[in-house]
């Protein structure tokens, strides 16, 4: 059975004409060649090439075979850039999910935009899941990587998830505009414990409804939680409306929404976590160097 070589041989010949010109194309002295493409002629069982000491020419089966030989030598370097991609990381499929709060934050863009520079051809399918989901979703093997705001719950879960800290968000209070703190640099827990809450539902975002009522019961009470709302920015829309306050990550005031202003909590607990996700023992490639842009983004991260 013919081999790469043989191929390669044959179509420097076909397309020079020449055992000579393609000799010295292919860096070889002339009678390996001619003895290659005789035994590429025996093992195919015709003549691809007629030759005297004027001309040599292509007879028709080694015309249909030229092509052929093109797009065998084609698909072949087809299937080694793409297999050399595949290892590298370049090409593939990776499945990235980040919760609500974390598209706010200027690392989730800054580490996409780096990854679709290092690697275009990889296949990103993006999905919004809050936290917990996520990690339910990395231990089914339905996602690949997850930018999460809390740590697993259960050890067992731990033990199979690896996480990547990126930041440890600062909380904010959301206020009326017309709020007599509204106005402060700062402000604790404490000194907000008379006042109503809005929230979204527990089941939507536990990480956040959670540290809200860790941070009341340090600050000894129990928030008023009055009304919900599913969105974040339909959060926000209640608290223009004056009906509560609201507890969001500092990037949350990338969202500029008249009758809203936003008050650092100076709270030891006020603070989210930002990781991503993956899991333990997960040595693919697609991965691997999505981890690594991860990293290279975070070098950065001071600058954002």
């Amino acid at each position: 059975m013919f081999d790469l070589r043989q191929l390669r041989y044959f179509i420097a010949v076909a397309e020079e004409l020449s055992f000579t010109r393609a000799a010295i194309r292919l860096h070889i002295s002339q009678p390996p060649l001619s003895q290659q493409i005789l035994a590429l002629e025996r093992d195919l069982g015709v003549t691809l090439l007629e030759r005297n000491k004027r001309k040599v020419a292509l007879t028709e089966p080694g015309r249909v075979f030229f092509e052929e030989a093109r797009q065998i030598l084609t698909q072949t370097e087809l299937a080694r850039s793409r297999t050399t991609a595949t290892a590298a990381g370049q090409s593939g499929q990776l499945r990235l999910a980040y919760s609500v709060s974390v598209s706010f934050h200027p690392f989730l863009p800054r580490a996409l935009l780096r990854h679709r520079q290092v690697a275009p051809a990889v296949n990103l399918q993006l999905s919004e899941l809050y936290t917990e989901r996520q990690f339910a979703a990395l231990l089914a093997n339905e996602i690949d990587v997850g930018f999460v705001r809390n740590e697993p719950h259960h050890q067992r879960d731990a033990r199979q998830l690896h996480l990547r800290v990126i930041d440890r968000e600062p909380l904010m209070l959301a206020l009326p505009a017309s709020h007599a703190l509204a106005t402060r640099e700062t402000v604790t827990m404490r000194e907000v414990a008379e006042e109503s809450f809005v929230t979204q539902p527990r089941q939507l975002a536990a990480t956040l409804y959670d540290r809200l009522a860790a941070l009341a019961d340090a600050a000894d009470f129990r928030p008023r939680i009055v009304q919900q709302a599913q969105q974040v920015n339909g959060l926000l829309a209640l608290v223009a409306a004056g009906l509560g306050l609201a507890l969001v990550p500092a990037s949350m005031r990338a969202v500029h929404l008249a009758g809203v202003r936003y008050v650092p909590l100076v709270d030891p607990l006020a603070h989210l976590l930002l990781a991503v996700a993956s899991r333990t023992g997960d040595h693919s490639p697609v991965l691997a160097q999505f981890l690594a842009t991860v990293e290279d983004a975070l070098s950065e991260f001071g600058n954002l």
